[in-house]
Protein backbone atom coordinates (compact mmCIF):
# COMPACT_ATOMS: atom_id res chain seq x y z
CA UNK A 1 0.00 0.00 0.00
CA UNK A 2 2.68 2.28 1.14
CA UNK A 3 4.64 1.92 -2.23
CA UNK A 4 1.39 2.39 -4.24
CA UNK A 5 0.70 5.70 -2.65
CA UNK A 6 4.28 6.84 -3.13
CA UNK A 7 4.31 5.76 -6.64
CA UNK A 8 0.91 7.63 -7.50
CA UNK A 9 1.50 10.77 -6.14
CA UNK A 10 5.35 10.65 -7.74
CA UNK A 11 3.36 10.03 -11.33
CA UNK A 12 0.98 12.76 -10.48
CA UNK A 13 3.47 15.70 -9.19
CA UNK A 14 6.29 14.72 -12.16
CA UNK A 15 4.06 14.65 -14.70
CA UNK A 16 2.91 16.87 -17.71
CA UNK A 17 0.20 14.90 -19.54
CA UNK A 18 -3.12 15.20 -18.09
CA UNK A 19 -4.21 11.51 -18.31
CA UNK A 20 -0.97 10.36 -16.83
CA UNK A 21 -1.92 12.93 -13.84
CA UNK A 22 -5.32 11.87 -13.94
CA UNK A 23 -4.24 7.86 -13.42
CA UNK A 24 -1.72 8.76 -10.44
CA UNK A 25 -4.99 10.14 -8.92
CA UNK A 26 -6.80 7.83 -9.37
CA UNK A 27 -4.67 5.30 -8.59
CA UNK A 28 -3.98 7.24 -4.86
CA UNK A 29 -7.70 7.02 -4.07
CA UNK A 30 -7.76 2.95 -4.80
CA UNK A 31 -4.54 2.42 -2.41
CA UNK A 32 -5.87 4.39 0.38
CA UNK A 33 -8.96 2.82 0.28
CA UNK A 34 -7.93 -0.51 1.79
CA UNK A 35 -6.02 1.64 4.54
CA UNK A 36 -9.41 3.35 5.64
CA UNK A 37 -11.63 -0.54 5.46
CA UNK A 38 -8.66 -1.81 7.57
CA UNK A 39 -11.34 -1.62 11.27
CA UNK A 40 -13.69 -3.67 9.71
CA UNK A 41 -16.17 -1.47 11.07
CA UNK A 42 -19.22 0.24 9.79
CA UNK A 43 -18.21 3.27 10.42
CA UNK A 44 -15.63 2.48 8.54
CA UNK A 45 -17.39 1.10 5.55
CA UNK A 46 -19.70 4.18 5.02
CA UNK A 47 -15.86 6.68 5.01
CA UNK A 48 -14.74 4.55 2.60
CA UNK A 49 -17.90 4.68 0.47
CA UNK A 50 -17.93 8.64 0.87
CA UNK A 51 -14.33 8.77 0.24
CA UNK A 52 -14.44 6.90 -3.06
CA UNK A 53 -17.35 8.57 -4.10
CA UNK A 54 -15.81 11.75 -3.89
CA UNK A 55 -12.13 11.40 -5.33
CA UNK A 56 -13.87 9.68 -8.47
CA UNK A 57 -16.36 12.76 -8.79
CA UNK A 58 -13.13 15.15 -8.71
CA UNK A 59 -11.12 12.61 -10.60
CA UNK A 60 -14.40 12.65 -13.60
CA UNK A 61 -14.21 16.81 -13.57
CA UNK A 62 -10.10 16.80 -14.31
CA UNK A 63 -10.84 13.91 -16.66
CA UNK A 64 -13.77 16.09 -19.27
CA UNK A 65 -11.88 18.88 -17.98
CA UNK A 66 -8.54 17.52 -19.66
CA UNK A 67 -10.71 16.18 -22.59
CA UNK A 68 -12.15 19.41 -23.31
CA UNK A 69 -8.76 20.90 -23.48
CA UNK A 70 -7.39 18.81 -25.56
CA UNK A 71 -10.45 19.72 -27.92
CA UNK A 72 -9.84 22.61 -28.11
CA UNK A 73 -6.19 23.49 -27.74
CA UNK A 74 -5.29 20.63 -29.36
CA UNK A 75 -2.79 19.60 -26.54
CA UNK A 76 -3.13 17.27 -23.62
CA UNK A 77 -0.22 19.00 -21.58
CA UNK A 78 -1.30 20.70 -18.20
CA UNK A 79 -0.15 24.15 -19.03
CA UNK A 80 -1.89 23.84 -22.39
CA UNK A 81 -5.51 25.02 -20.45
CA UNK A 82 -9.01 27.16 -21.27
CA UNK A 83 -11.53 28.73 -19.22
CA UNK A 84 -13.94 26.39 -18.42
CA UNK A 85 -11.08 24.25 -17.97
CA UNK A 86 -9.44 26.09 -15.20
CA UNK A 87 -13.19 26.11 -13.78
CA UNK A 88 -13.54 22.82 -13.70
CA UNK A 89 -9.50 21.89 -12.95
CA UNK A 90 -10.29 24.35 -9.41
CA UNK A 91 -13.65 22.90 -8.97
CA UNK A 92 -12.39 19.61 -9.01
CA UNK A 93 -8.97 19.87 -6.50
CA UNK A 94 -10.79 21.99 -4.29
CA UNK A 95 -13.20 18.76 -3.59
CA UNK A 96 -10.22 16.47 -3.61
CA UNK A 97 -8.37 18.81 -0.89
CA UNK A 98 -11.98 18.79 1.22
CA UNK A 99 -11.33 22.99 1.08
CA UNK A 100 -14.71 25.19 1.34
CA UNK A 101 -17.04 25.16 -0.10
CA UNK A 102 -16.93 21.17 -0.66
CA UNK A 103 -15.42 20.18 2.41
CA UNK A 104 -18.96 18.03 4.35
CA UNK A 105 -17.13 14.68 3.51
CA UNK A 106 -14.29 15.63 4.86
CA UNK A 107 -14.49 15.55 8.61
CA UNK A 108 -17.69 12.33 8.32
CA UNK A 109 -14.37 10.62 6.61
CA UNK A 110 -11.62 10.70 9.12
CA UNK A 111 -14.64 10.30 12.01
CA UNK A 112 -14.72 6.54 10.41
CA UNK A 113 -10.79 5.64 10.31
CA UNK A 114 -7.89 5.24 12.48
CA UNK A 115 -6.10 7.91 13.66
CA UNK A 116 -3.13 6.71 11.84
CA UNK A 117 -5.32 6.51 8.13
CA UNK A 118 -6.55 10.10 9.16
CA UNK A 119 -3.21 11.12 9.09
CA UNK A 120 -2.54 10.14 5.97
CA UNK A 121 -5.47 11.38 4.12
CA UNK A 122 -4.69 14.72 5.82
CA UNK A 123 -1.45 15.22 4.68
CA UNK A 124 -0.01 12.59 2.01
CA UNK A 125 -3.24 12.49 0.02
CA UNK A 126 -3.01 16.53 -0.37
CA UNK A 127 0.07 16.34 -2.45
CA UNK A 128 -1.07 14.96 -5.48
CA UNK A 129 -3.87 17.10 -6.07
CA UNK A 130 -2.00 20.42 -4.75
CA UNK A 131 0.90 19.47 -7.20
CA UNK A 132 -1.61 19.72 -10.06
CA UNK A 133 -2.95 23.24 -8.52
CA UNK A 134 1.12 23.86 -8.62
CA UNK A 135 1.57 23.15 -12.13
CA UNK A 136 -1.97 25.53 -13.13
CA UNK A 137 -1.15 28.07 -10.82
CA UNK A 138 -0.48 30.73 -13.79
CA UNK A 139 -3.46 30.55 -15.49
CA UNK A 140 -6.03 29.62 -12.33
CA UNK A 141 -8.10 32.53 -11.53
CA UNK A 142 -6.34 34.77 -8.25
CA UNK A 143 -9.14 36.26 -7.05
CA UNK A 144 -11.35 32.93 -6.75
CA UNK A 145 -8.53 31.07 -5.30
CA UNK A 146 -8.33 33.90 -2.71
CA UNK A 147 -11.85 33.53 -1.83
CA UNK A 148 -11.74 29.43 -1.49
CA UNK A 149 -8.78 29.96 0.66
CA UNK A 150 -10.76 32.96 3.04
CA UNK A 151 -13.89 30.88 2.94
CA UNK A 152 -11.91 27.64 4.29
CA UNK A 153 -10.12 29.43 6.69
CA UNK A 154 -13.48 30.84 7.80
CA UNK A 155 -15.36 27.42 7.79
CA UNK A 156 -12.61 25.22 9.77
CA UNK A 157 -12.78 28.13 12.08
CA UNK A 158 -15.95 28.50 12.98
CA UNK A 159 -17.18 24.84 12.31
CA UNK A 160 -14.34 23.66 14.75
CA UNK A 161 -15.69 25.58 17.89
CA UNK A 162 -18.62 23.16 18.57
CA UNK A 163 -16.66 19.60 18.04
CA UNK A 164 -16.08 17.23 20.85
CA UNK A 165 -14.49 14.01 18.79
CA UNK A 166 -10.74 14.73 18.65
CA UNK A 167 -11.33 13.18 14.99
CA UNK A 168 -13.57 15.91 13.79
CA UNK A 169 -11.90 18.57 15.50
CA UNK A 170 -8.36 17.41 13.37
CA UNK A 171 -10.88 17.57 10.05
CA UNK A 172 -11.89 21.00 10.41
CA UNK A 173 -8.02 21.92 11.52
CA UNK A 174 -7.20 21.14 8.19
CA UNK A 175 -9.90 22.56 6.22
CA UNK A 176 -8.39 25.70 7.82
CA UNK A 177 -5.07 24.96 6.69
CA UNK A 178 -5.96 24.24 3.42
CA UNK A 179 -7.52 27.75 3.23
CA UNK A 180 -3.99 29.02 4.36
CA UNK A 181 -2.40 26.74 1.98
CA UNK A 182 -4.37 28.02 -1.11
CA UNK A 183 -4.16 31.82 0.00
CA UNK A 184 0.05 30.88 -0.16
CA UNK A 185 0.24 29.11 -3.38
CA UNK A 186 -1.59 31.82 -4.70
CA UNK A 187 0.82 34.36 -3.61
CA UNK A 188 4.12 32.71 -3.59
CA UNK A 189 4.79 29.08 -4.96
CA UNK A 190 7.92 28.91 -2.46
CA UNK A 191 5.90 30.04 0.15
CA UNK A 192 3.16 27.41 -0.33
CA UNK A 193 6.01 24.68 -0.06
CA UNK A 194 7.19 26.31 3.10
CA UNK A 195 3.87 26.46 4.10
CA UNK A 196 2.90 22.76 3.47
CA UNK A 197 6.25 21.52 4.70
CA UNK A 198 5.03 22.98 8.42
CA UNK A 199 1.74 21.64 8.22
CA UNK A 200 2.69 18.49 7.50
CA UNK A 201 5.04 18.66 10.52
CA UNK A 202 2.43 20.07 13.35
CA UNK A 203 0.10 17.88 11.86
CA UNK A 204 1.90 14.54 12.01
CA UNK A 205 3.39 15.73 15.64
CA UNK A 206 -0.57 16.29 16.94
CA UNK A 207 -1.97 13.03 15.27
CA UNK A 208 0.76 10.45 16.36
CA UNK A 209 0.56 11.37 20.25
CA UNK A 210 -3.37 11.30 19.61
CA UNK A 211 -3.62 8.36 17.70
CA UNK A 212 -4.93 6.28 21.13
CA UNK A 213 -8.32 3.97 21.23
CA UNK A 214 -9.70 7.46 23.06
CA UNK A 215 -12.43 8.76 20.76
CA UNK A 216 -13.68 12.24 22.56
CA UNK A 217 -11.47 15.08 24.22
CA UNK A 218 -12.49 14.10 28.17
CA UNK A 219 -11.10 10.82 27.82
CA UNK A 220 -7.77 12.09 25.98
CA UNK A 221 -6.99 14.21 29.30
CA UNK A 222 -7.18 10.81 31.14
CA UNK A 223 -3.63 10.25 29.79
CA UNK A 224 -1.82 12.18 32.18
CA UNK A 225 -1.41 9.29 34.95
CA UNK A 226 0.16 7.27 32.33
CA UNK A 227 2.15 9.16 30.53
CA UNK A 228 2.24 13.15 31.38
CA UNK A 229 5.15 13.76 29.00
CA UNK A 230 2.91 12.63 26.08
CA UNK A 231 0.50 14.45 27.16
CA UNK A 232 2.59 17.79 27.57
CA UNK A 233 4.03 17.28 24.14
CA UNK A 234 1.06 16.99 22.71
CA UNK A 235 -0.17 20.18 24.05
CA UNK A 236 2.79 21.78 22.64
CA UNK A 237 1.64 20.13 19.15
CA UNK A 238 -1.53 21.43 19.22
CA UNK A 239 -0.47 25.10 20.00
CA UNK A 240 1.77 25.14 17.47
CA UNK A 241 -0.65 23.86 15.19
CA UNK A 242 -3.21 26.92 16.21
CA UNK A 243 0.14 28.86 15.32
CA UNK A 244 0.75 30.50 18.82
CA UNK A 245 3.78 32.70 18.14
CA UNK A 246 6.71 31.16 19.59
CA UNK A 247 6.31 27.89 17.85
CA UNK A 248 6.99 26.75 14.49
CA UNK A 249 3.22 27.10 13.51
CA UNK A 250 3.42 30.67 13.99
CA UNK A 251 5.96 30.87 11.17
CA UNK A 252 3.87 30.79 7.92
CA UNK A 253 0.97 32.39 9.08
CA UNK A 254 3.46 35.14 9.86
CA UNK A 255 5.24 34.95 6.27
CA UNK A 256 1.28 34.72 4.66
CA UNK A 257 -0.05 37.60 6.06
CA UNK A 258 2.93 39.02 4.89
CA UNK A 259 2.41 38.57 1.54
CA UNK A 260 -1.06 39.84 1.59
CA UNK A 261 -0.35 42.97 3.04
CA UNK A 262 2.51 43.61 0.97
CA UNK A 263 0.16 42.99 -2.01
CA UNK A 264 -2.24 45.29 -0.94
CA UNK A 265 -4.84 42.99 0.36
CA UNK A 266 -5.41 44.13 4.15
CA UNK A 267 -9.18 42.68 4.27
CA UNK A 268 -7.81 39.41 3.49
CA UNK A 269 -5.43 39.45 5.51
CA UNK A 270 -7.22 40.60 8.57
CA UNK A 271 -10.08 38.12 8.03
CA UNK A 272 -7.87 35.31 8.10
CA UNK A 273 -5.87 36.54 11.27
CA UNK A 274 -9.48 36.44 12.81
CA UNK A 275 -10.30 33.00 11.33
CA UNK A 276 -6.67 31.82 12.90
CA UNK A 277 -7.84 33.51 16.25
CA UNK A 278 -11.12 31.24 16.30
CA UNK A 279 -8.99 28.15 14.94
CA UNK A 280 -6.64 29.12 17.70
CA UNK A 281 -9.25 28.97 20.70
CA UNK A 282 -10.64 25.55 20.34
CA UNK A 283 -6.52 24.32 19.79
CA UNK A 284 -6.00 26.26 23.06
CA UNK A 285 -9.58 24.78 24.74
CA UNK A 286 -8.57 21.65 23.51
CA UNK A 287 -4.80 21.94 25.06
CA UNK A 288 -6.61 23.10 28.43
CA UNK A 289 -9.02 20.39 28.73
CA UNK A 290 -6.55 17.56 28.23
CA UNK A 291 -3.60 18.76 30.07
CA UNK A 292 -4.82 21.61 32.78
CA UNK A 293 -7.74 19.71 33.84
CA UNK A 294 -8.90 16.47 34.71
CA UNK A 295 -12.14 15.68 33.97
CA UNK A 296 -14.90 13.39 35.93
CA UNK A 297 -14.52 9.97 35.20
CA UNK A 298 -17.22 7.34 35.03
CA UNK A 299 -15.12 4.55 36.58
CA UNK A 300 -13.04 4.19 39.73
CA UNK A 301 -10.51 2.61 37.80
CA UNK A 302 -7.37 4.95 37.72
CA UNK A 303 -6.20 3.89 34.06
CA UNK A 304 -8.55 3.56 31.01
CA UNK A 305 -8.09 0.11 29.89
CA UNK A 306 -8.95 1.04 26.49
CA UNK A 307 -5.82 3.75 25.97
CA UNK A 308 -2.97 2.44 24.22
CA UNK A 309 0.08 5.13 24.19
CA UNK A 310 2.72 3.00 22.55
CA UNK A 311 4.17 5.94 20.64
CA UNK A 312 5.84 5.72 17.40
CA UNK A 313 9.86 6.34 17.35
CA UNK A 314 9.80 9.37 15.35
CA UNK A 315 7.09 11.41 17.26
CA UNK A 316 9.68 13.09 19.47
CA UNK A 317 11.39 14.16 16.44
CA UNK A 318 8.30 15.60 15.35
CA UNK A 319 7.20 17.49 18.42
CA UNK A 320 10.22 19.04 18.16
CA UNK A 321 10.32 20.43 15.08
CA UNK A 322 6.53 21.54 15.52
CA UNK A 323 7.70 23.85 18.58
CA UNK A 324 11.86 25.16 17.72
CA UNK A 325 11.71 25.75 14.06
CA UNK A 326 10.26 29.43 14.16
CA UNK A 327 14.10 30.63 14.71
CA UNK A 328 15.02 28.91 11.40
CA UNK A 329 12.31 31.02 9.34
CA UNK A 330 15.27 33.57 7.29
CA UNK A 331 16.89 30.19 6.68
CA UNK A 332 14.16 29.17 4.36
CA UNK A 333 12.30 31.96 3.38
CA UNK A 334 13.65 35.63 2.39
CA UNK A 335 11.75 37.91 4.94
CA UNK A 336 12.84 40.94 3.40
Amino acid sequence: LLTSLAASTIITMSSNHWLLAWFGLELNTLSILPAIMKSHHPRAAEATTKYFLVQVTAATMILLASITSAWQTGHWTITHTTPITTLLTTMAIMLKLGAAPMYMWYPHVLQGTTMNTALFISTWQKLAPLSLLYMTINHLDHTTLLLIGLLSALTGGWAGLNQTQTRSIMAFSSIAHMGWLITAITLSPSLATLTMLIYITTTTATFLPLATTTKTITTTGTMWPLSPTTLTTTMLALLSLGGLPPLAGFMPKWLILKELLANQLPLIATLLLMSSLLSLFFYARLAYLTVLTTPPTTTTTEYKWRLKTSQLKHTAPMIMASALLLPMTTTFYATT
